[in-house]
């Protein structure tokens, strides 16, 4: 009597399932996820936490020190820092949580399709993609945010389109793998469209790669977002926001350093917890995260 065949479904769930088992008996998948969650779970629970009102001023409180009722002291306004800090990340959370999947969705997408169909189409891509990476980041985030706003709706499509362009050439590369496989050629050969062979085919053997790759981009869009807050062109005050916690309280740094060294320290530990996640999610699914994308 044979078995019944598993479901596709239930074979994706088993495989991620057993990644993830992969990722947490690593000692640096362990503390990287509990980070990663950790910030994530503050997020959506700090307004409900917090023993104090973020806006709230108090001119008598200016640049106090820790105490008991202000354990990480007050800023030059008189706010508590670490209500500030507690929910300094939803933001930056919220605006990269959303563009980073938009980033390597239309990037990943992006990448396979030309390097499925090569050719001077192909070619044409990359040169492009060459002379976007050319410039700073900042400079051409800095052109759109000043042009259209500083509102979410603006930043989300702004990072997602620019840390998109990158996931082109690693999707590009990945892709490049795939497609003298034997398995891609019999696909053309049954008269498989491109569409059909993109999504039985290509994402499947992709998809471990853009992961890895999402998780990245994801760090590096944080610092981009914390940098642009901390330039005065992310949110806006008073709402919280580490980068721009760090902009107002670095010229009381020398006699209040609470208000710098807190958001530093939230910032980086999220940002260091989101690479240990990703470096041990490589390992687990087998990638070389230092192999470079060919042109």
């Amino acid at each position: 009597m044979t078995a019944a065949p598993v479901p596709a479904r239930a074979r994706a769930l088993s495989r991620w399932g057993g990644v993830l088992r992969d990722v947490m008996s690593r000692p640096s998948g362990a503390i990287g996820l509990t980070l990663v969650v950790f910030h994530v779970v503050l997020a959506i629970v700090s307004p409900w936490i917090v023993a104090y009102d973020y806006r709230a001023m108090d001119a008598t409180l200016m640049l106090n020190g820790p105490s008991a009722a202000h354990w990480l002291g007050t800023d030059h306004l008189g706010r508590d820092v670490l209500t500030r800090t507690l929910m300094g990340g939803r933001e930056a959370l919220l605006v990269t949580g959303i563009a980073t999947p938009i980033a390597v969705a239309w990037g990943g997408l992006l990448g396979i399709w030309f390097g499925l169909v090569g050719g001077r189409a192909d070619e044409v891509l990359m040169r492009v993609v060459d002379a976007f990476l050319s410039l700073p980041w900042i400079l051409k985030m800095l052109v759109l945010i000043v042009t259209f706003g500083t509102g979410i709706e603006v930043l989300i499509p702004t990072l997602a389109f620019f840390y998109g362009i990158p996931v082109i050439r690693i999707a590009r590369a990945a892709t490049h793998d795939v497609v003298a496989r034997d398995f891609v050629s019999a696909a053309r050969a049954r008269g498989h469209g491109r569409l059909t062979i993109i999504r039985r085919e290509l994402l499947p053997n992709v998809l471990d790669t853009l992961m890895v790759e999402g998780a990245m981009r994801w760090s590096w869009m944080l610092l981009a977002f914390s940098s642009l807050s901390f330039l005065g062109f992310g949110v806006s005050p008073p709402t919280p926001d580490w980068g721009l916690m760090i902009a107002d309280a670095r010229g009381f740094m020398s006699f209040a350093p609470s208000g710098v060294l807190a958001p530093v320290v939230a910032l980086s530990s999220l940002i260091i917890g989101i690479n240990l996640t990703a470096d041990a999610l490589a390992k687990a699914l087998g990638l070389d995260r230092a192999q470079k994308a060919p042109v």
